[in-house]
């Protein structure tokens, strides 16, 4: 699994626990649909990390709470460079 593979779960996972469509997560972090799609579809390779903050801030989380999951303590998870 790679990071934005990881950064995609966890969104759909926060999205249905916090019963919050994806549009209102785009209006609250300010992340474009495009983009959103992107990193929902797989098409996005890479997630920087102004779009994680962004994607914690739209959840009203802080990044250390958005990051606070198991899937990115996974020895599974790959980092690319």
């Amino acid at each position: 699994m790679t990071v934005n593979d990881a950064v995609a779960t966890r969104i759909s996972k926060l999205l249905q626990e916090k019963d919050m469509s994806q549009y209102r997560l785009e209006q609250e972090s300010g992340i474009q649909h495009g983009s959103m799609q992107c990193i929902m579809n797989g098409r996005n390779k890479t997630v920087t990390l102004s779009t994680v903050m962004m994607l914690a801030r739209g959840f009203n989380m802080s990044l250390t709470e958005f990051l606070d999951d198991e899937i990115f303590r996974s020895e599974d998870l790959e980092i690319e460079q």
